[in-house]
């Protein structure tokens, strides 16, 4: 799966810069202008990576990483900025931020920055192997049988798909509209429950206590989360 970054960055020309290069290295790029916009994104979707600015209208990028961290959102952030300031690195580093860039920059230095971070985050989708287990519950992905403490589970086929999936993106929240792109291969509206239900439906079939979770959490405003 590509790694999906937001970048957030009021200047068009740099903006359409960055994003280019950013697809063109293989990340899966989101964009926001505004400050506002980019904490909505950043606080309601999943994302590996933020790059925002500190000089952004209606919010700024110090502001913004800020009420990201009292919220509890623990993305990794580089702080872009045109001031060079030590006062201001300094800050930015007590809010929360991973690094921190002083326009103008070389393309090429904040590429190897990403690079640094990423490195040390968990890999997604690793593959499912033959048989993975959790608990009692053993996964057979030759055959597609699941079962739980010797007997066979009945999953729907697309439960199964979905348990898959986060067993191979374990440890990875998901955003529900990621699920839904990947597991059911459409965009999701704004009112649709389809991923709760299945998530549901699993807790109910494979949890000890499914209104106690221990695999299949809820990333409150972000996800789910797999940690099985």
């Amino acid at each position: 799966m590509d790694r999906r970054i937001l970048l957030i960055e009021d200047e068009p020309g740099l903006r359409l810069v960055l994003s280019d290069a950013l697809s063109s290295e293989g990340y899966a790029v989101e964009t926001a202008a505004d400050g506002d916009r980019g904490f909505q994104l950043a606080a309601g979707e999943y994302f590996d990576l933020l790059i925002l600015d500190v000089g952004l209208p209606k919010k700024n990028g110090f502001d913004l990483l800020r009420d990201l961290r009292q919220r509890g959102t623990p993305t990794p952030a580089i702080m872009l900025t045109a001031r060079g300031q030590v006062v201001d690195k300094i800050l930015g580093l007590k809010l929360g931020a991973d690094d921190y860039l002083t326009k103008p920059f070389d393309t090429g230095e904040l590429l190897a920055r990403i690079e640094a971070i990423l490195r040390r985050l968990p890999a997604t989708n690793a593959p499912l192997a033959d048989v993975y287990a959790f608990g009692d519950v053993r996964v057979d992905s030759r055959r597609a049988v699941v079962t739980r403490a010797g007997e066979p589970v009945d999953l729907a086929a697309r439960e199964y798909q979905l348990l898959r999936f986060l067993i191979e993106n374990r440890e990875t929240v998901l955003s529900r509209d990621e699920l839904l792109d990947r597991v059911w291969g459409y965009d999701s509206m704004p009112i649709t429950r389809t991923v709760d239900v299945h998530i549901g439906q699993l807790r109910q079939k494979l949890e000890p206590n499914p209104r106690a979770p221990q695999y299949i959490l809820t990333v409150h405003g972000l996800g789910y989360r797999f940690v099985g």
